[in-house]
C-alpha cells in the first residue's frame, strides 16, 4: 500500500480505507502467530506422551509406490521392445537414432512427450 497499487478486497469492496486494510493484516497476523503457538504447543505435548509423530507406515507405502512405478516401467519397456528391435533390424544403431525413428513412428513415452537416448537406454536397460 506503500507504493500506491490498487488493492482491492472483494468482501470489502473497492473503497475501503487503507487503515481498514491494515487493520485486517495486523489481525491475520497475530491470528497466524496464535495458531503457531497452539500447534507447536500440541505436538510438543504429544511428544511428551510419548505419541510417535509423523506416517508411521511411510517406508511400507514408499516401497508400495517403488514397486508399482517399476511394474509400469517394466509393462512399457515389454511393449515398446518389439518396436526397438525392428527399428534396430532396419539399421539404427545409435539410442539417438531409435529415439528418432519412435518419435517419427508416433509412439509416446509413458508421461508424454518424445523420445530420447536417455530414455531408450532405460527401456533396454530393462529387457
Amino acid at each position: 500500500m506503500a507504493h500506491r497499487v490498487p488493492f482491492v478486497v472483494a468482501e470489502l469492496g473497492p473503497d475501503v480505507d487503507p487503515f481498514v486494510l491494515h487493520l485486517y493484516a495486523a489481525l491475520a497476523e497475530k491470528e497466524r502467530a496464535l495458531i503457531a503457538g497452539r500447534t507447536k504447543s500440541a505436538l510438543a505435548a504429544a511428544k511428551a506422551k510419548g505419541v510417535k509423530l509423523g506416517n508411521s507406515k511411510i517406508d511400507a507405502a514408499r516401497d508400495r509406490a517403488v514397486a508399482a512405478i517399476k511394474v509400469e516401467a517394466d509393462r512399457v519397456a515389454d511393449n515398446v521392445m518389439p518396436i526397438i528391435a525392428e527399428v534396430r533390424h532396419s539399421g539404427a544403431t545409435t539410442l539417438r537414432a531409435i529415439a528418432g525413428a519412435l518419435n517419427a513412428r508416433g509412439i509416446a513415452i509413458p508421461r508424454g512427450g518424445r523420445w530420447h537416448a536417455t530414455s531408450v537406454r532405460n527401456v533396454l536397460a530393462r529387457a
